[in-house]
């Protein structure tokens, strides 16, 4: 990419309905605007018969193409079909979802008129993509590094995947960090607690798809995460649904229609809905309008802020219970919290507020960081200071992270023996030493899982691997397992076993849900092919508005009243017809390639430019009114035509001049392509609305005199 050649390390907040990204440069933070001039994007991804559409242009086709536009793919991402959550999602999701290879859910839409499956790591890997896009064309500069936010209970799984998206899209992750940890920077490098002693920070964010509560400490240089809590299915989304499923019942009571099998139906209805939620945080109700929903019906109907929370009593509570769950993990009171931080859109409502400044007995709760931006900006911050960045607002702001699961091994009996507690500072090491039951035992199975049950089967497995051990007689084995957690919150495991000398040791990056490596590198491929096919569209569709424009210019020039008095009746006829033509074709072929469009605006230029340079040379300008309207001689001669020699006898440097020179002639083709422009200039002034504009016009007719190469980039302008 052209541009600076400067290195960035960019922070992308990548959400469940949005996401956003920012730098620090100059000293400063900078959220970075997309190509509509909007600071968040929605997390969109939108199929059709000839392109692949993200962010607000994928967003503003779900309507209209339900079932091939892609959202909350943060939810289905690093989880089995299986799982109960994906399969409770499935009921409201318009988009077909289905079982690949592990049990690993794949998006079935149709592209380019084929059927094509995603992975959920596919589709946040374009929107990752897209977010590297929009960060390039602001920075002017390549950008490969970043660092990438996920909500803190997010599993082992969920991070690995969410860093192979990652990967997919091009980037160099350099760390996954957790949203209310980078939103916790966010609140230090503008709240400044550092300088207050220590300070105990509440961190609540509630978004789009995720709930993510934490516990933090600002002392000195650091901070430090005393505990989390969250739930990953937990936000908006669900607000959302929750208003839906009522309206449904609504419409089916008042006109005994189901639209719970039209998806087009339901995507406008929760459209509708995310706008009421939207209002009902200013106002104490909301209109739900919609023409022609669905079998000719116009659904009109409202929800007020009563009935919305009394809907999502359940969520909101919730809630409530996980902020209390943090506070029991920290060991902390709730009345030694200094600040209750809000982040995340859905923080905006009402009723969450309320019941939050309650819980912390009327604490006044701080809204002063933009709560759909801190996270991105924690993420760059944190993005310059790995990168090396030095300043002297960021330097200090160094934290420490905690495990959101508890981490460990089946032991005898399906019991789960923990190894490393959650809310355990990362990075991390520890190890669990074991013996074998059995007599010349040869092979161990082990079997690690996350999670805070007591009984294996009531938590996540995380993966399993075979220690190959010599015989031995039962509980000579010393085998060692050590758990190492880095700084993204990803757990390896080394077993090891040490008798008569023998030391084997296997190294274990759990694979369970992820995708391969061969996975990864066909899903960059095609990523880059997919990026080929939007670079080439989009040179299709310039190619097809430069036609398009070229013939609307055409017909405004020959519809105008001056120049339209000095073409024949023949004249007029040839160029309508060609234009006409063009224009049908185009209509008949928006697929067409770029090369075609080109071709099509050759013909329309072969037809209009011989009628426009042969009534050029043969249009005499008054010299005295242009002098007049100047309020100065002209030094030109008082013909086009004459003046059309004298430009060619000036500029080309043979000494005979004869028309079969080939400067004579590309000289004579530039002349008229700058005075056929002056001519379709001159007249769009002439007739503008505008005074000065009409002012101008005598302008335009001296530079029409004196259109030499020198006045070429006048006249072009």
């Amino acid at each position: 990419m052209a541009g600076t050649s400067k290195k960035f390390a960019i922070g992308i907040d990548l959400g469940t309905t949005y996401s956003c990204v920012a730098v620090w440069r100059n000293d400063q933070l900078e959220i970075i605007v997309n190509d509509q001039g909007n600071r968040i994007t929605p997390s969109y991804v939108a199929f059709t018969d000839s392109q692949r559409m993200i962010g607000d242009s994928a967003f503003n086709k779900a309507a209209c193409n339900p079932t091939n536009t892609i959202y909350d793919a943060k939810r289905l991402i690093g989880r089995k079909y299986s799982h109960a959550i994906v399969k409770s999602d499935m009921k409201l999701w318009p988009f077909k979802v289905i079982s690949g290879n592990d049990d690993k859910p794949m998006i079935v839409v149709n592209y380019n008129n084929e059927e094509k499956q995603f992975a959920a790591e596919e589709i946040s890997a374009m929107i990752l993509a897209k977010m590297r896009e929009i960060a390039e064309t602001y920075l002017g500069s390549t950008v490969k590094d970043a660092v990438i936010t996920v909500p803190a209970y997010f599993n082992n799984s969920q991070r690995e995947s969410t860093k192979d998206a990652g990967t997919i899209a091009g980037l160099n992750v350099m760390q996954i960090i957790n949203e209310p940890t980078a939103a916790a920077i966010a609140y230090g490098l503008y709240m400044k607690p550092f300088n207050q002693g220590r300070r105990h920070v509440f961190i609540f964010d509630l978004g789009g798809g995720t709930l993510d509560v934490s516990l933090l400490t600002f002392e000195k240089d650091d901070i430090k995460v005393k505990a989390i809590a969250g739930d990953t299915h937990l936000g908006g989304e669900d607000f959302d649904n929750s208003m839906v499923n009522y309206f449904v019942k609504e419409i089916m009571r008042k006109y005994k229609i189901d639209i719970s099998e039209d998806p087009k139906a339901l995507r406008r209805l929760k459209s509708a809905c995310e706008k009421a939620k939207r209002i009902l945080s200013s106002n104490i109700q909301a209109d739900i309008v919609l023409d022609n929903l669905n079998q000719n019906i116009d659904f009109s109907s409202s929800i007020t802020r009563a009935r919305f929370e009394e809907l999502n009593k359940n969520y909101f509570n919730k809630c409530m219970e996980i902020v209390e769950k943090c506070l029991t993990d920290s060991g902390m009171d709730k009345s030694s919290i200094q600040d209750v931080v809000l982040v995340g859109g859905s923080t905006r409502i009402v009723k969450v507020q309320q019941l939050l400044s309650d819980f912390f007995e009327g604490k006044v709760l701080c809204k002063s960081i933009n709560a759909d931006e801190a996270v991105a900006h924690g993420a760059a911050v944190h993005a310059s200071i790995l990168s090396g960045e030095f300043s002297e607002k960021v330097q200090d702001l160094l934290f420490r992270e905690v495990i959101p699961l508890s981490l460990g091994l089946e032991v005898h009996g399906g019991i789960m023996k923990i190894i490393i507690p959650r809310n355990t500072i990362i990075p991390t090491s520890m190890e669990h030493m074991f013996t074998t039951h059995l007599k010349d035992q040869e092979n161990i199975l082990i079997d690690v899982y996350e999670g805070e049950m007591p009984t294996t089967k009531d938590n996540n497995l995380l993966g399993r691997f075979v220690l190959e051990i010599p015989p031995a007689p039962a509980g000579v084995p010393q085998i060692k397992i050590n758990f190492k957690i880095n700084d993204d919150g990803i757990l390896h495991i080394i077993g090891s076993e040490r008798y008569l000398g023998v030391n084997k040791t296997v190294k274990i990056i759990s694979d369970k849900g992820r995708l391969s490596s061969k996975d990864i590198e066909r899903m960059i491929k095609e990523a880059e092919e997919y990026k080929d096919k939007e670079k080439r569209y989009r040179k299709n569709v310039e190619a097809k508005d430069a036609v398009e424009t070229y013939a609307y210019k055409m017909r405004n020039a020959i519809n105008n009243k001056e120049i339209r008095s000095k073409l024949s009746n023949e004249d007029k006829k040839v160029i309508n017809d060609a234009i006409a033509s063009v224009l049908t074709w185009i209509d008949s072929n928006n697929a067409a390639e770029k090369y075609e469009y080109e071709y099509y605006a050759s013909i329309l230029s072969s037809v209009f430019d011989p009628i426009m340079v042969k009534m050029i040379k043969h249009d005499v300008i008054d010299v005295k009114q242009a002098r007049h309207d100047q309020g100065k001689g002209c030094k030109g001669v008082n013909s086009i035509h004459l003046q059309h020699q004298e430009y060619l006898q000036n500029m080309c440097s043979c000494a005979t001049h004869q028309p079969s020179c080939a400067t004579r002639r590309q000289l004579s083709h530039a002349w008229e392509a700058t005075a056929r422009r002056a001519v379709i200039n001159y007249m769009s002034l002439r007739d503008a609305p505008d005074e000065a504009a009409r002012r101008a016009t005598s302008r335009s007719k001296l530079k029409l005199h004196q259109a030499t190469l020198r006045d070429a980039p006048i006249l072009l302008a």
